[in-house]
């Protein structure tokens, strides 16, 4: 007898889900008068959300999918006068305040993923279609906090460009503290991000920061040292992957022995990193049919030396970066044109979270089989909206 049961059968769970992110909704403020309201907020957020997930890209193709699963629409909230057009779409998300929409799938994921997250991934995206040139608009930059083993987005923040992500990050790091995501976890964050102030966000913590060009000194002594070191100050580890075509071969290299970094400065008040327990130099040997790539990183940690550890958070910061991948081929993120408003903001919230949950899933298939499938199949995206 064939004892499998269909996980959807019982709608309770992805019913009582959906439920809790229309409660979050509903905490958004909505200055429009309640007796001339005739599409809530938290139906019209429920219809982006999920539309979003089921390969809807525009809000064209939002309002045509609501219109075609609306009876699915509404075994969750009453949709009474049914799916708004897409102009009034338009209007309403680039009004609805971007921090407070964001915290809201914050506190949904937090919700249901409790648990603590082993390795955090900082990193940014530029829209590149968000600038206008006439109006001195310039393109919107994201920064993202990943969970890297959840492979679900936690936070972001929205900064006028890229390098205002300097000071954007400390305030990312403060929020995630306050709501307790940080706890117990390792912190990757990419060169831009080696900074002192920032470091010293994170030392209750324990970062790991790449090395490139804005430390110039601490990266050439960092070079030095592994090239000179004796063989008993050193950990070692090799991992090879292979997939796509080709081999790639990661030789990691750690040490404890930190002592010999210099505290001089070259200015006087110059700040300093003071909480380094851990050096990490990691060779990446690429091997492709018709060449072969070497490339060399080193990373400063405050964590103490556990290569096992500090090899997953090296290599666990590419996941933020394939998520900026797909977000730009399966999401059309930089084709976006959205430039008034809160639109643009809004949607770069909606795109991640939708990733989160798609990537999230367990079933065979590429992402974009995901949201198709999805689209087709409301079973499968009430599936999607589980987290299983």
């Amino acid at each position: 007898m064939d004892d499998t049961t269909d996980p959807l059968a019982d709608e309770a769970l992805p019913r009582a889900r959906l439920a809790l992110l229309l409660e979050h909704f509903s905490r958004l403020d909505d200055e429009r008068e309640s007796w001339r309201v005739m599409y809530p907020l938290s139906e019209v957020l429920l219809l982006l959300t999920c539309a979003t997930i089921a390969s809807c890209d525009d809000f064209d193709e939002i309002a045509a999918w609501g219109r075609h699963h609306l009876e699915f629409l509404r075994r969750f909230a009453l949709f009474h006068f049914g799916i708004p057009c897409e102009r009034w779409l338009r209007t309403l998300v680039n009004r609805v305040d971007p921090i407070l929409f964001g915290r809201c799938f914050e506190d949904w994921i937090k919700a249901l993923w409790p648990g603590r997250h082993d390795l955090i991934a900082i990193d940014g995206k530029t829209a590149r279609r968000t600038h206008d040139k006439a109006k001195g608009l310039k393109a919107l930059h994201t920064l993202s906090a990943y969970a890297t083993n959840a492979r679900l987005t936690l936070a972001q923040l929205s900064v006028p460009e890229k390098t205002n992500e300097i000071t954007a990050i400390p305030e990312l790091l403060d929020h995630l503290a306050e709501t307790g995501q940080l706890a117990g976890a390792l912190v990757t964050i990419d060169a831009m991000g080696c900074q002192v102030a920032i470091a010293d966000k994170i030392v209750a913590h324990n970062f790991l920061l790449a090395l490139k060009g804005n430390q110039l000194t601490l990266e050439t002594e960092v070079e030095d040292y592994f090239r000179t070191a004796p063989a008993d100050e050193l950990v070692t580890r090799t991992t090879v992957e292979k997939g796509h075509g080709r081999i790639e071969t990661r030789f990691y290299t750690a040490s404890a022995v930190v002592d010999w970094i210099k505290s001089d400065r070259n200015y006087p008040g110059q700040p300093r990193f003071n909480h380094i327990k851990t050096l990490v130099r990691v060779v990446n040997r690429t091997e492709l049919k018709d060449r072969c790539t070497v490339d060399e990183r080193l990373f400063i940690s405050s964590a103490r030396l556990d290569i096992e550890r500090l090899a997953r958070g090296v290599r666990g910061h590419w996941g933020v970066e394939s998520m900026h991948w797909l977000l730009d081929v399966e999401f059309k993120d930089d084709l976006s044109r959205y430039r008034t408003g809160h639109g643009a903001k809004n949607m770069a919230v909606v795109r991640r979270f939708a990733l989160g949950l798609v990537r999230a899933d367990k079933t065979k298939g590429s992402v974009k089989t995901r949201r198709k499938s999805a689209s087709w199949d409301p079973k499968f995206l009430l599936k999607l909206l589980q987290i299983n």
